[in-house]
């Protein structure tokens, strides 16, 4: 029987699978196995069966073998079977074992030949085999036949490659010898995952069936188309005697007698036949199981490691303890404040790398997105200079007017500034909708605890939205304070003596003032219409600053393409095509100017609304303006008839654009830190002092700690892996050092062996 030491290995790695097995797949490790791979018809059944010594294994025409058969043989004084599927019961006869076979297999795929990945675990009890683990994979076909799939080929190679491609797995190769070795489907799927020959076994069969006046024995010697680990021969019974009910161990005292008596395989006869085999299979998988084993009680250790704080907080579970619930209340509260604070001032253990989250995002509205609002409510010039003309003249009624009117100025001025309320409010909807998320990101954690989770997201959720009120009306008040009283006394306003000009600069400066030349943005843009003329459109690096827009061939900003100084630029929207999935925009110049090349405007693609957003609130900070489209008035244009009143509505529309400007650096100031004082600062607050006073004046403190049925299910899963997992721990402890490896045989070339495409 070989070597005990090294026999007693494999009881003891499937103890470790069935440990394992209770737990099923969230604990699968792979263990060392031995995959049985042929092609249909290739004498692999025939191969188990002369293991076991008995007739198990389903037979008939076609492919018989459906499902893998995870076969673990085990030395012992009784003969019987067992199926995990059929825990605690004994099959003691062999036909009953086939047809339980068969029918696990039609439970599944039905009986139309169909194929399942999912294995059949069987476990053979018997004094006449060496412990062995085994897996019976279904044979290669190329022709679908029933209801298999027009791709059975690919599937079938898929479902042997899960098991082969292992590399504790070793693999018996079964080959005919009355086909074309060269050609042999096991023999190539083999060299494609174990290339070196490492842990391939070649079993050549039907050896009693070549043509006469030929034979295998330059194979089996491993002289022609050699293996790392050469081949064994074995002779299995033929069909007729398969029908006939043939003794397997009558067969195989002929088998021997056939390599005795045979002119080519006597010198060699001791080391092939179906014995031989089992202890070469033994020996080889035992000297795996032990280069294994290391490893593997390391990844033991690590999982048991990483469940060892959870499993010891559920054995001290007790789902009736009330100060148990309430302390767990607790500390849950201070869990969820203390991750809302972190994501929002950004102290966060884990940092996000793919999206912005909480505070950042938070950020991004009070930097980008609503200065870009306020841009997009300024009136267009025609339009505005309408409404001074009309001002001037009703202020003056029936008289003509000699001075330029304050009432008109302020009358402007008044309708301008009350036109920030909608930015204003847009900006707090869209503040309070991050805090909301933010809020949510963090509740998740209390899916363990259903009416904790939905009681806890409601107070909060109120509370959030009451600030939000506050906040908008304390805006609300500083837009009306604004309007109130309109200082000309300003410093920065610019008084009588300044020109439209100095007025466009101040206002460019209100944004680019703050950035000097220092970049204010880089990233990935396409270039749209100038792709589209060339055939294809092109992506490029860009970076703009306070002055310029350039753009590179890639990221590494080496080779620069092109530097668009942003003098008397601006952007417009560009309609998305029907089929498109970029978001476009285009800058173009006021003078009618080229703006690239031959090109008056450049269109620039973003993957995204978001994207297209956040470039155009960047380019607004460096001064470029959204085109202003002409609105439709009815009266007068401004092609004013009276010199005078021309110079009046110049005036005062200069001095409109300097007073607007004072209010709108007001605004992008005070907004902020209105928003950040009386709604996140207030949430914040009341999510560490308050949710937890208002938690509990609900009064029902023990219903809200009902554990939902899907954390139940968790804990008794982490306690059940986790004493599995102590018990594998234990089995390997007990494995015995004293056994000894045979060396690996030295390398041969196999390049006879063409891979699989």
């Amino acid at each position: 029987m070989g070597n005990r030491g090294m026999e007693e290995l494999i009881p003891l790695v499937n103890r470790l699978q069935d440990a394992l097995n209770n737990v099923g797949q969230s604990c699968r490790l792979y263990l060392p196995q031995i995959a049985v791979v042929g092609g249909q018809s290739a004498g692999k059944s025939s191969v188990l069966e002369n293991f076991v010594g008995r007739d198990f294994l389903p037979r008939g025409s076609g492919i018989v073998t459906r499902r893998p058969l995870v076969l673990q043989l085990l030395n012992a004084n009784t003969e019987y079977g067992e199926f995990l599927h059929c825990k605690g019961k004994k099959f003691t006869d062999f036909d009953e074992i086939c047809k339980e076979i068969e029918a696990d297999t039609r439970r599944l795929t039905g009986s139309n030949k169909a194929i399942s990945p999912l294995p059949i675990n069987l476990r053979i009890y018997s004094p006449h085999v060496l412990n062995l683990t085994l897996v019976d994979l279904p044979g290669i076909t190329k022709v679908p036949v029933g209801d298999q799939p027009a791709d059975i080929e690919y599937q079938i190679r898929d479902m042997i490659m899960q098991y082969i491609c292992k590399e504790n797995c070793l693999i018996l190769a079964v080959t005919p010898a009355n086909t074309d070795l060269a050609n042999s489907d096991a023999l190539k799927l083999a060299k494609d995952v174990d290339p070196q020959g490492l842990r391939t076994v070649g079993v050549i069969t039907k050896l009693d069936l070549m043509d006469e006046g030929t034979d295998a024995r330059e194979i089996l010697e491993n002289r022609l188309l050699p293996l790392r680990r050469g081949y064994i021969g074995v002779v299995n019974r033929s069909q007729k005697d398969i029908d006939g009910k043939k003794d397997i161990q009558a067969a195989l005292e002929a088998e021997k007698r056939f390599f005795i008596s045979h002119p080519a395989y006597k010198h060699m006869a001791k080391r092939m036949g179906t014995p031989y085999l089992q202890r070469t299979l033994n020996q080889q998988l035992t000297n795996h199981i032990r280069d294994t084993l290391p490893n593997f009680r390391s990844h033991l250790q690590s999982q048991l490691l990483a469940l060892n704080k959870e499993a010891e907080e559920y054995r001290q579970h007790s789902p009736n303890d009330a100060s148990r619930r309430t302390r767990t209340m607790l500390q849950l509260v201070q869990r969820l404040a203390v991750d809302f604070e972190k994501l929002i001032e950004g102290s966060g253990d884990k940092v996000d790398t793919v999206h912005l989250s909480g505070g950042a995002r938070i950020n991004r509205i009070f930097h980008e997105r609503f200065p870009y609002e306020l841009v997009k409510i300024e009136s267009d010039e025609r339009k505005m200079r309408q409404e001074i003309n009309y001002a001037i003249r009703n202020t003056h009624g029936v008289r003509t007017g000699l001075f330029t009117p304050d009432m008109a100025f302020e009358a402007i001025v008044k309708k301008q500034i009350s036109s920030i309320k909608g930015p204003c409010m847009k900006c707090i909807d869209m503040v309070g909708q991050e805090l909301i998320t933010t809020v949510y990101q963090c509740i998740n954690k209390l899916s363990s605890f259903p009416r904790l989770r939905d009681e806890t997201e409601r107070i909060v959720t109120t509370e959030i939205r009451e600030q939000e009120n506050k906040c908008r009306q304390q805006v609300l008040l500083l837009v009306d304070i604004q309007v109130a009283y309109i200082n000309t006394n300003h410093e920065d306003f610019i008084g009588f003596t300044n020109s439209q000009q100095v007025s466009n600069q101040c206002n460019k400066k209100t944004f680019a003032g703050m950035a000097g030349n220092q970049v204010i943005r880089k990233g990935w843009l396409t270039i749209h219409n100038i792709g589209i003329m060339k055939g294809r459109a092109r992506d490029y690096w860009f970076i703009l600053s306070a002055e310029t827009l350039s753009w590179f061939k890639d990221d590494v900003e080496k080779e620069k393409k092109y530097m668009l100084p942003l003098d008397n630029l601006m952007l417009r929207d560009v309609e998305r095509g029907f089929m498109s999935s970029k978001f476009v925009f285009a800058i173009f110049n006021t003078e009618s100017r080229n703006v690239y090349k031959d090109y008056k405007c450049l269109e620039l693609a973003c993957n995204s609304q978001e994207e297209l957003d956040s470039w155009k609130a960047s380019l607004l900070r460096a001064g470029v303006y959204p085109e202003k489209v002409d609105g439709q008035g009815n009266g007068t244009p401004d092609n004013f008839s009276d010199p005078q009143l021309e110079r009046q509505v110049e005036t005062i529309s200069n001095l409109v654009d300097s007073y607007m400007n004072i209010i709108y650096k007001t605004v992008r100031d005070l907004m902020p830190k209105t928003i950040m004082h009386l709604m996140i600062n207030s949430v914040k607050e009341f999510i560490s002092s308050e949710l937890l006073a208002q938690l509990y004046a609900l009064g029902e403190c023990s219903a809200l700690m009902d554990e939902s049925p899907e954390q139940q299910q968790h804990r008794v899963e982490v306690l059940h892996k986790h004493a599995a997992l102590k018990e594998a721990l234990t089995v390997i402890g007990e494995i015995s050092t004293s056994t000894c490896t045979t060396p690996l045989p030295p390398p041969v070339d196999s390049s006879w062996i063409q891979p699989t495409r």
